[in-house]
């Protein structure tokens, strides 16, 4: 589907549930008197700010359509709640007040979800290992900046000061840096942060499903963005593996969408197994894998530390559940083990999309990997 048929449908879909909202809202016994004495005035006082959370379709067109299906949804939800009270204390009472509890519901619940996207959290782990790691290892893992969503290029820079302040060994992104609405100077910008971080071991990238990009309106391309990265001394693996220091490993999956995409100099991914063929398994094997959903052969595979984003923990509630429930996703947020494997998956620093998340937080990991004593 095209970019504006996209567009199209959001808009439709987004006006029909916006004449719902305005015409649930005209209920108001306030407006009602007003509408007694003009009623096109009535009218214009509920549509008015109703047609202002268009306002987010300058922002996202997608952040416009969720939060119009989030209103509307808490109205009918608050209609059902007054229904069940009217018929347990067989008590009427006005239309005001549930339409009073939708909106504080809606501005409260968004207003939650804008903090939880727009402040990030350094959320840490420490896992131990039988392998001789040797002394212990730090690695900050960062996924879905997706920039220019909630951080643009300078945004991006000052929380690279703070994964700075951790002191990490190495620093991993694990794809969605960019997406379809990035600029080309946001993106340089950030890749230069990248590059000013000191660390023992560098940066290590592997790309995800939006670095390709889905439509055809941005100012560069994933080989402008390869360039970038390693002019900038970032270590990009594509489906390969680098021995660092002769202590453990680094291994960068292709992401699963890659095969068949616009990039034809993109070759499908290998299986987990070939990646870890002829690796020196007495070493500590850290896998980037975008997608948090091939487990079972990366467990396989012999990998020790997996680390995975793209589900954004969920983004909005309830998502994170349904992906893994209908089986997109082994696991939406935070670790497991299976077998001898760790897995991780981050909810992001940012998002895609939406400047919103009400069923996560933004986040950088930091993982301190030790020989178990």
């Amino acid at each position: 589907m095209s970019w504006w048929a996209t567009v199209a449908l959001h808009v439709i879909f987004s006006a029909a549930v916006g004449v719902f909202i305005t015409f649930r809202l005209h209920r108001f016994s306030f407006i009602k008197r007003l509408s007694e004495k003009n009623k096109t005035l009535s009218w214009i006082a509920v549509a008015v700010p109703v047609a202002a959370i268009g306002f987010f379709a300058f922002f996202s067109i997608f952040a416009m359509t969720i939060l119009y299906l989030h209103f509307a949804a808490g109205i009918l939800l608050c209609d059902l709640a007054a229904f069940i009270v009217r018929k347990a204390t067989k008590k009427d009472f006005k239309y005001d007040v549930q339409n009073i509890a939708a909106v504080l519901i809606t501005i409260a619940y968004f207003g939650m979800g804008w903090y939880f996207a727009h402040h990030i959290y350094a959320t840490g782990y420490t896992f131990y290992t039988e392998k001789a790691i040797g002394e212990d290892l730090r690695i900050v893992a960062i996924a879905d900046l997706h920039l220019g969503i909630t951080l643009d290029g300078e945004g991006f820079a000052a929380q690279m000061k703070r994964v700075q302040e951790t002191n990490p060994d190495l620093v991993v992104v694990v794809g969605d840096f960019v997406d379809d609405d990035t600029k080309r100077k946001d993106m340089t910008v950030a890749c230069r942060a990248l590059g000013e971080l000191s660390t023992t071991y560098g940066v290590y990238y592997a790309f995800g499903n939006h670095e390709q990009g889905y439509y055809d309106y941005r100012d560069f391309t994933i080989d402008d963005l390869r360039r970038e990265l390693l002019d900038n001394g970032v270590f990009v693996l594509e489906d390969e593996s680098k021995l660092v220091d002769d202590r453990f490993y680094v291994v960068g999956r292709r992401d699963r969408s890659m095969k068949g995409r616009r990039d034809r100099s993109m070759k499908g991914r290998q299986d987990a197994a070939a990646l870890t063929e002829g690796l020196d398994t007495s070493k500590y094997i850290v896998m980037l894998d975008h997608q948090p959903n091939d487990y079972a052969n990366e467990a396989e595979a012999g990998a020790d530390l997996v680390l995975s984003g793209h589900t954004h923990g969920g983004h909005l509630f309830p998502a994170g559940y349904v992906g893994v429930l209908i089986g997109a996703n082994d696991r939406a947020y935070g670790s497991e083990v299976r077998g001898n494997t760790t897995f991780v998956v981050t909810s992001g620093i940012s998002g895609w999309g939406i400047p919103f998340k009400t069923g996560t937080i933004s986040e950088f990991v930091v993982i301190d990997v030790k020989a178990r004593p």
